[in-house]
């Protein structure tokens, strides 16, 4: 085991931990038992005792606070401060609708014993919430006060108008309850800052380590940076509902990359976020896994060796003939530095993607850079048509430490010729091989080994089935065809998690952090950038 590796044990479960489950448990108990007839012995006595709009209000009461006992669950499991004061308000809420109910004792009781878990270990629920809900709360609470006496002043009241009335009125009563049961869970927030210091230090720890592929990606304005104690590594990461998603692997020294997982983990555990790292190498699985990560291929990248490819052969005849067709044609391209990019060719390349983006968002996190011109590294391959005027692009970003390029970005005009992105890249790779330069990283392709469809294990043609939807959304196919024409290297990524059951939220939090989730909308051109951003 490499130095620094600490061996993985399986965690003991912790008080939190089992006090989530026994909430849900209990929000079960609830739900059966509201939808469930009470004895009939109990429900006589009640009947003698309360009118029956209140009982009836009560078994909608502990159906609705099993509900959200259910949902504060997983938050209690997270050690969050607010959810332990909201299960103490529902246990108790929830024993009082059962007594009311029916007198039904042993669901009370269970609530009960709850409260009492809940009270013995109160102050192993340490994660603050979010304060920055404050203000939505306060407007959403407000209307629900004002449907919440609505209803106890002309309850029971059996006018058939008011009665459609009251029930619109509960129904809105409840969502509006929900509502502010959420923003009182949201997690902690953390907003992407930056500041000159820490991008001056993460610049020159990718100038002095970055050799992977992903390294220069980091520099992405909407990622905030978690240093090594001396400074040494650090992770690029962003935290997007209640997940803290880092950005490939560890930059730096690597004799400081476990030492910095485990402060980050630590740091994020009492921020009371979820961690998931996107696109890790297969060289750092074994720094992960001895903290206890699970592993998932989330797809592979496509690597390009120049000083071996050839466009010779009949293998690759279909990229060589979009070449010569287009050399025929009056193409050539124009190799730029970005500060070498003059303001009229920098306007029609922001015109030109344009026009390709449509009414798109600019999409990328992991392997795409925000901002064509912020700094001076990157490499822009124009595809000059005969007109003069640029027909498409390629921008390709460095690994300094590696002297490398990973292409950033692709664009072209709808209407340009077929073959175009080959005649590009196949050019590009000639420059690099001119170069020197020892690889290309070409596009990353997600589930590409699902798409493939090679392997006969039920459980991956299963898998497959739930990739097949996102393929015919996102043309995650098409992407692979069409890296496999220059018959790349194949690099597999992955994405990590702590927990088997944060996949789900994490998968969520990973297409919206790449704008997968973001619909058509619009859009503007934001001043001093060279791509088109979200306008406000």
């Amino acid at each position: 085991m490499a130095a620094g590796l600490q061996p993985f044990r399986r965690p003991t479960p912790r008080p939190e931990g089992l006090l989530g489950a026994a909430a849900a448990t209990v929000g079960l108990i609830s739900i059966v038992s509201a939808l469930t007839p009470s004895l009939a012995a109990r429900s006589d006595l009640i009947d003698g005792v309360l009118p029956p709009q209140v009982t009836e209000g009560a078994r909608v009461g502990a159906f609705l606070f099993g509900v959200a006992l259910i949902w504060v669950s997983r938050s209690l499991a997270g050690r969050r401060h607010r959810a332990w004061q909201a299960a103490v308000m529902l246990v108790i809420g929830s024993a009082v609708a059962h007594l009311l109910k029916g007198l039904d004792a042993e669901e009370a009781l269970a609530s009960a014993l709850l409260l009492g878990a809940l009270l013995r270990y109160r102050d192993r629920f340490d994660v603050p919430g979010d304060r920055s809900a404050t203000r939505q709360l306060l407007l959403t609470a407000c209307p629900l006060a004002a449907v919440g006496t609505f209803l106890a002043l002309y309850a029971g009241d059996h006018l058939s108008a008011r009665e459609d009335v009251e029930d619109v009125a509960a129904a809105a009563a409840a969502l509006l309850a929900f509502r502010v049961l959420y923003l009182w869970l949201r997690p902690l927030r953390e907003r992407v800052t930056q500041s000159v210091g820490q991008r001056r230090r993460a610049r020159a720890l990718i100038d002095s380590h970055g050799c992977d592929s992903l390294a220069f990606f980091a520099l992405r304005r909407d990622k905030n940076y978690f240093f090594a104690a001396d400074g040494s590594a650090f992770l690029a990461y962003r935290v997007v509902g209640g997940t803290a998603l880092v950005s490939g692997d560890p930059i730096g020294d690597s004799r400081r990359f476990a030492a910095l997982v485990e402060d980050f983990r630590r740091a994020a555990r009492a921020r009371g976020w979820r961690i998931a790292i996107l696109g890790a190498s297969a060289a750092q699985l074994p720094l992960y896994r001895s903290f206890g990560f699970r592993a998932l291929l989330l797809g592979e990248e496509a690597i390009v060796h120049p000083g071996t490819f050839s466009l010779d052969g009949r293998a690759i005849r279909k990229v060589r003939q979009s070449v010569n067709r287009l050399l025929r044609g009056g193409y050539h391209i124009r190799i730029l530095r970005a500060p070498d990019v003059d303001e009229k060719l920098r306007a029609e390349l922001a015109e030109l993607s344009d026009e390709w983006r449509g009414r798109s968002p600019e999409r990328g996190f992991t392997m795409a850079m925000d901002d064509f011109f912020a700094n001076p590294e990157p490499v822009f391959v124009v595809a000059m048509g005969p007109s003069g005027r640029p027909d498409g692009f390629l921008h390709l970003v460095p690994s300094p430490a590696g002297q490398s390029y990973s292409l950033s970005a692709m664009r072209r005009r709808r209407a340009s010729p077929n073959g175009l992105m080959e005649f590009l890249v196949a050019e590009t790779i000639a420059w690099a091989k001119a170069e020197d330069v020892p690889e290309l990283s070409l596009n990353f392709c997600v589930f590409s080994d699902l798409l493939r469809a090679t392997s006969s294990s039920k459980v991956r043609a299963a898998l497959r089935l739930c990739v097949l939807p996102f393929d015919r959304l996102f043309q995650l196919r098409r992407l692979l065809v069409f890296n496999r024409k220059f018959f790349p290297e194949w690099r597999p990524r992955f994405l990590l998690c702590e927990r088997l059951s944060d996949f789900p939220l994490v998968g969520l939090a990973f297409l919206r952090v790449e704008s997968l989730l973001t619909p058509p909308g619009p859009w503007k051109r934001e001043r001093g950038h060279g791509l088109l951003l979200p306008g406000a």
